[in-house]
């Protein structure tokens, strides 16, 4: 009797705990497949929106100066490709109050563009009744400048394009680099360095986004507090190699931070070149239990999890190559 008893008392103790572990085990495994939805979807919509960069009638800038990387960015079609892309991915194409929520958790959408990074981001400001008013808004574009200490002054662009100030004549210039270093009298040194003048021009750039970006992540704070959310959103490290590639074309930045999943909080980011579009995609399939990938050439029938702008970027979400797994 004393066993039984015993063992009766070891059943209450256990089993709660037991039962309790379960269901921790269960929650970290949806919040995991939550993660890996949201993951696709961020992703997939950075890249819709940078494609929708290139979407313009006339791409004509009137200039004689040609450049596959000089177009007018349409700023407006890629965040609109963005947010139907993203709401769609997660399912709530048709809830406009779970978009709203999902919105608060987006601090910004930056826009590379060919000589200057612009920011889509909240701002509150009185409307024509005197009402505070808090709504998305483009923030004025900031060029890519810099000046040297000679007081020359110089906005580069995604290219060897520079738009230059020459200090001493007090007169601004445009042209490639080696035209205007021609036009100013070989005046400002660092035109005349090609090696040096990329150096500067990436570190530039690459600078800008960062300060930037960093500036008006920091100033969300400010607006997510008063709607109770106490997460603290910041600058997130990004990889050197990211920046660079950021910097090769035209694009789109986004960020998704603090938002609660399950037990964790979520937090992302997605960086896309308009070009990036233009090499074979890779389509994400689950076969068998197996995530495989394919090229869009292939033709493979099935239902696309996720999309990628390379086999690299498809083997790092944790996809194999579906046409070697299915020849052994």
């Amino acid at each position: 009797m004393k066993i039984i008893s015993w063992s009766l008392v070891l059943v209450v103790i256990v089993f709660p705990l037991f039962f309790k572990n379960n269901l921790r085990v269960l929650e970290q495994e949806r919040t995991q497949e939550k993660i890996v939805l949201y993951d696709g979807a961020v992703r997939t919509a950075v890249q819709d929106a940078a494609f929708a960069l290139q979407m313009n009638e006339d791409q004509d800038l009137g200039s004689g100066y040609a450049s596959f990387k000089r177009i007018r960015a349409n700023k407006e079609l890629a965040v609109e490709a963005f947010y139907e892309t993203l709401f769609n991915n997660v399912g709530i194409r048709d809830d406009e109050t779970a978009q709203g929520v999902l919105k608060t958790y987006i601090p910004l959408i930056a826009v590379v563009d060919y000589d200057g990074l612009w920011v889509y981001t909240n701002e509150t400001f009185r409307n024509g009744r005197g009402e505070n008013v808090n709504k998305q808004v483009w923030k004025s574009k900031k060029p890519f400048a810099y000046a040297d200490e000679q007081g020359n002054s110089l906005s580069f662009t995604l290219d060897d394009y520079v738009y230059a100030y020459d200090a001493e004549t007090k007169t601004w210039f445009e042209g490639t680099r080696a035209d205007v270093a021609v036009l100013t009298g070989h005046s400002i040194a660092l035109l005349d360095d090609p090696e040096l003048f990329e150096q500067v021009r990436r570190t530039t750039i690459i600078s800008v986004l960062q300060d930037n970006l960093a500036y008006y992540i920091n100033s969300y704070n400010e607006y997510v507090q008063k709607l109770g959310i106490t997460y603290t959103f910041t600058l997130p490290r990004v990889e050197q190699e990211e920046w660079n590639n950021t910097i090769n074309d035209i694009g789109v930045i986004s960020f998704i931070q603090g938002m609660p999943v399950g037990m964790n909080r979520y937090n992302s980011y997605a960086l896309g070149g308009s070009r990036l579009i233009k090499n074979t995609e890779i389509f994400g399939y689950v076969e068998d239990g197996i995530k495989v990938y394919y090229r869009a050439s292939d033709n493979h029938a099935g239902e696309i999890i996720e999309k990628f702008t390379s086999e690299k970027e498809a083997a790092l979400a944790g996809y194999f190559p579906g046409s070697a797994i299915n020849v052994h």
